[in-house]
């Protein structure tokens, strides 16, 4: 008979002692099973001992979270929370300097546990810690364990930021600033300075007093990409928080300064592969830095300003005219509709009316100019080229260089937030200092290019622009690594070639709507399911990592989950960092029967979004959370690094628990691989001849092994 579900079998360890194998019962008070466990070992005053966890961060078990103990885990008998924090309060303020680095080196450990950190944050903790960075009296291992500790209690958002005085501020900012510094102390005071600047408004005005992106530009010289990453990530957070009014200042100092050429340099060409955080700081950056274009392109044309005007009469110029001649341009003006009609405005008259409309505005006139002055040869001859074609075949540049300005502002997210966990950065975009004038630039050759490739006509517009899209947004998939690596790869995309796959990818999903395929897809269906459905539990065998939601990423935490071979339990375990293959089941110290798990759920459904804000930042962790709830009331949660290992791991639950896989990616591989299937045997009818012998065996069902290589 199995024991009661409120039972659970583990093992107590205390040092020096023999470890007692005990049942826990559920119901009881936790101080009933602590008073138990001490009166083993002939230990008194229990009230003075608490339970943790022997494995893994070791945290301390508390009424609210007992419910998370396993059959089979080993637990450790501690002094309390309380205890141990007054204890270690006392030891950091000891004269002695061995005693306080030992102290210091365990509240490191500690301060990571929530219930810890309550009580030593109660007993005026962080202000102490606070007082020994101020007085410039700790150095390096010392120093390096004090800062860990502040900074792991202060993420558990207990206290405010705003109590942190400025004398801390500038100590903080000091170890930044020095030339020659610790890098376990350099590393964690660059963390310090970022959540102060994220996370309280106040603080950020007197960092960036203190710091500044020229003194952070040097940490992106070194060769340690975790202290490259943390310098990325406070230049990230000066930005972001920066006023409107501070940002474009601040762009222009990192120009200034080169910042783009380091990053190219020392981190995106350098000798080390680009590690997740790294890469998701660039694409952060690369966000923020478009996003200074959000002004332009969302500021109306004010047709009645001539400085405006100029700009198009100077776009005129450089088009039709050769060489400037202000005293003749009043006399001229009648003649200018004619020139702007060639321009491929869609207003003749007063083409300063086709930038009214916000996005793109004055963005799309920036663009034009900067082609016209920068690369003036290419702008003369596509506006010249169209002026000389019949009427009904001529590309309108001016229409073109809006309508397309608009959708690379859509592609790119343009006055979006960065999103939480994408790390979607194009390196091409580092290597000039005028990454997206040229960007365009390159579009609205390929714009002229495909127009003149599918010959169309202006009722072809939107046709023309959806095909350019589909070649932009196919290129950046590649990842081209500089802008002519995508000239290069946008020619190998003609219009041809897009037709080409587009067919080849509509054949890959063609049902073939005659009664005998329909059936012969009815009859390979089932089949085809249960390959997917294998392939989804193997992937579930190998396992996957994923990342615990905190306040600060790069101190994140990782665990692990992996199906049994037999598909009867769930292994999972924490683990210190992200692992590069396979991790063995003996690493996992916790499981799940898959006979306790009554449902999965998604999205908003799930216990550990029900919290969480609807922010832009928040969606991509929305779209990619799921929930496991097994018995008795349980529940492990997950977010899935990426949409795929989202769609592999529910499905893959969905098979294990007899359910019907629905996701995108399966209804994908369903249709892929039955048009595969479908194809080698409608290829083997063709190639059939009637025998005068009886005919062969027919031959076994096609079936594949396939994987996934999902960017």
């Amino acid at each position: 008979m199995p024991p009661p579900s409120d039972i659970v079998k583990v093992a107590i360890e205390w040092p020096g002692a023999n470890a007692q194998l005990m049942e826990i019962d559920q119901k009881k008070p936790l101080s009933s099973i602590i008073r138990e466990v001490c009166d083993g070992w002939s230990l008194s005053g229990s009230e003075q001992f608490a339970l943790r966890y022997a494995d893994g961060p070791q945290l301390y078990i508390t009424e609210q979270s007992r419910s998370e103990i396993k059959n089979g885990t080993i637990l450790r008998l501690a002094i309390s929370p309380a205890r141990a924090a007054r204890q270690l309060l006392d030891r950091i303020q000891s004269h002695g300097i061995d005693t306080r680095l030992e102290a210091l080196k365990e509240l490191a450990k500690l301060s990571a546990d929530p219930t810890f950190a309550t009580e030593f944050i109660s007993m005026e903790g962080i202000g102490t810690l606070a007082r020994l960075v101020e007085s410039g009296t700790h150095f390096g291992e010392m120093l390096a364990f004090t800062l860990t500790a502040f900074l792991e209690l202060m993420d558990h958002g207990i206290v405010s930021w705003d109590l942190i005085s400025l004398s801390f501020i500038k100590q903080i900012a000091g170890y930044v600033n020095q030339p020659m510094v610790d890098v376990s102390i350099l590393q964690r005071s660059l963390a310090i300075l970022e959540s102060m600047v994220l996370n309280s408004h106040s603080l950020y005005h007197r960092v960036a007093q203190e710091i500044t992106v020229g003194q952070l530009i040097g940490h992106l010289q070194v060769s340690n990409q975790e202290i490259q990453t943390y310098a990325i990530a406070l230049i990230n957070a000066l930005f972001l928080k920066a006023p409107e009014d501070r940002r474009q200042e601040m762009a222009s100092t990192l120009a200034q300064k080169h910042l783009r050429s380091i990053i190219l340099n020392h981190v995106i060409r350098g000798n080390r592969p680009i590690k997740a955080e790294m890469a998701h700081q660039l694409y952060v950056l690369q966000v923020l830095t478009f996003n200074l274009l959000e002004e332009r392109m969302m500021t109306k044309m004010d047709p009645s300003d001539q400085a405006q005007r100029d700009i198009i009469f100077e776009l005129r110029r450089i088009a039709f005219d050769g060489e400037n001649d202000p005293s003749g341009t009043e006399k001229r003006k009648a003649m200018y509709t004619k020139d702007y009609k060639m321009l491929g405005f869609t207003n003749h008259v007063n083409p300063a009316m086709d930038f009214t409309q916000t996005p793109p505005g004055m963005l799309a006139l920036d663009n034009m100019l900067y082609l016209a002055k920068l690369h003036q040869d290419t702008y003369i001859r596509i506006v010249l080229e169209n002026s000389s074609r019949e009427d009904k075949h001529e590309c309108p540049f001016g229409r073109c260089a809006i309508e397309l300005t608009r959708m690379l502002c859509e592609i790119l997210q343009v006055g979006e937030l960065p999103n939480e966990g994408c790390n979607d950065y194009h390196p091409m975009f580092f290597t000039h200092d005028r990454a997206w004038e040229e960007f365009f630039c390159v579009c609205i050759q390929l714009l002229n290019k495909t127009w003149k490739e599918m010959r169309a006509t202006a009722e072809d517009f939107n046709k023309v622009m959806q095909v350019v899209r589909e070649q932009i947004t196919r290129t950046l998939a590649m990842k081209p690594s500089s802008l002519d690596q995508l000239k290069g790869k946008l020619r190998g995309l003609s219009y041809s070639e897009i037709l080409r796959l587009r067919q080849s990818e509509r054949m890959s999903q063609d049902d073939f709507q005659s009664p005998p395929i329909i059936e012969l897809r009815e009859r390979i269906q089932p089949e085809i399911l249960e390959l997917i459905k294998q392939q989804r539990l193997n992937r579930l065998c190998e396992g996957s990592c994923f990342r615990k939601l905190g306040n600060r990423r790069r101190q994140e935490k990782f665990w692990f989950c992996r199906l049994s071979l037999n598909h009867k339990v769930l292994h999972y375990g924490d683990l210190d960092e992200s692992p590069q293959g396979e991790v063995p089941f003996e690493l996992l110290t916790d499981k799940i029967p898959v006979s306790d798990i009554k449902s999965v759920v998604t999205g908003k459904d799930c216990p550990h979004m029900k919290e969480k804000s609807a922010l832009k930042q928040n969606k991509e962790v929305l779209e990619q959370a799921f929930s496991i709830l097994y018995d008795p009331d349980e529940n492990l949660n997950f977010v899935a690094p990426n949409k795929y290992e989202y769609c592999i791991w529910t499905d893959g639950l969905c098979a294990l628990l007899g359910r019907e896989m629905g996701s995108d990616l399966t209804r994908s591989d369903l249709d892929t691989l039955i048009s595969m299937e479908m194809k080698l045997r409608l290829l083997d009818l063709e190639n059939i001849t009637i025998p005068e012998a009886p005919p062969p065996v027919p031959k076994e069902p096609s079936t594949y092994n396939f994987t996934y290589n999902y960017g």
